[in-house]
């Protein structure tokens, strides 16, 4: 009998990293579709910064991860069985399938993909959530415009490197914050980044107003706090910044301080919205067509940091997010 391999939760974290006890890896029997359903075989898992708040109790843009559920998450495969009328054995495919390495599905939220245009694990990055959360957050929040100085944090991550990229594509100037060396001369070489900065080498606020002679315009924000209040001292007047993430605030021990420098929002009269990428769901097909066709043409670069491992690498995996140990989009081979 085949089985499935899940990870499910199983205790709420405490504040701080994800402690593996947290989770149990169970195999089961692998179930046969109904009327109207298919079966996935998952072969990438996506590891992504909003898992950590998926984990935890409280009001969020969705409920949290039931205690006993197999843990949420986007991932990619290939049908294996199907009694759906849209779907077909051999179709490869994209959804909230969960942790797992075997899904069953409706096909609802589902979305078929082709792996010509990129790799199968590029739909779950550059072609799938950050991708569209790098798009949306940038055009739609940031409204951003050519001209404009764009500056985005954690920006070697999957989301970042993205922004930076779409921010050149339309003519503006783009500033990426990274940590450490190696991180900020890829922001440059690979993904023609205009500058970099450092934010483990000290003495942020400097770093900046030489990387941002003209002030700033758009912050894409992923990781609030020190870095936040650094950057809101410097937004030009009507400057808009889109929320994406605070992932310093995360992993946590003690609740952090709130934002210093909050009187810039008012005497510079910026726009801070955040940014949950469901919410445009609608025009996915609009960004997916610009997205696809820029990957097409060699102008956008999809970073990937694929790791082994399976399943039951995880937790350890999902760690690397919060502990600055991922070079790009983070994902599982199952």
């Amino acid at each position: 009998m085949s089985m499935n391999r899940t990870v499910r939760l199983v205790k709420r974290p405490a504040p701080g990293l994800v402690s593996p006890d947290c989770f149990e890896i169970r195999d089961e029997p692998v179930t046969e579709p109904g009327e109207g359903e298919f079966r996935v075989r998952a072969e990438y898992v996506s590891l992504d910064p909003a898992m950590r708040g998926w984990v935890n109790e409280g009001k969020s843009y969705v409920p949290p991860v039931a205690l006993g559920d197999v843990m949420r998450a986007f991932s990619a495969g290939t049908v294996e069985a199907s009694n759906h009328p849209e779907f077909r054995e051999g179709d490869k495919v994209v959804g909230l399938f969960g942790v797992q390495t075997h899904a069953i599905s409706d096909g609802r939220g589902v979305q078929r993909v082709d792996t010509a245009i990129a790799p199968l694990q590029s739909w779950i990055g550059g072609l799938g959530m950050p991708g569209l959360t790098a798009y949306f957050g940038l055009l739609r929040v940031g409204e951003a415009k050519a001209g404009d100085t764009v500056v985005v944090s954690a920006a070697s991550g999957a989301v970042g490197s993205l922004v930076g990229q779409i921010a050149k594509l339309k003519g503006c100037r783009a500033v990426g914050i990274a940590g450490g060396p190696e991180k900020c001369r890829a922001l440059l070489e690979v993904d023609g980044f205009d500058a970099a900065v450092d934010y483990k080498a000290g003495d942020l606020g400097a770093q900046l107003d030489k990387a941002c002679p003209d002030g700033i315009d758009v912050d894409f924000e992923n990781v609030g706090g020190e870095i936040l209040d650094t950057i809101l001292p410097r937004m030009n007047t009507f400057g808009r910044i889109a929320v994406c993430g605070l992932i310093s605030a995360y992993t946590a021990t003690s609740v952090p301080p709130g934002p210093v420098n909050l009187r810039y929002v008012l005497t510079q009269r910026l726009k801070m919205q955040g940014l949950i990428v469901f919410d445009f769901a609608r025009d996915n097909a609009v960004a997916l067509a610009d997205l696809g066709a820029w990957v097409k043409e060699g102008k956008l670069k999809l970073r990937e940091d694929v790791r082994e491992g399976g399943v039951d690498a995880f937790v350890e995996t999902l760690n690397l997010l919060y502990t600055g140990g991922n070079f790009g989009k983070l994902s599982l081979k199952v």
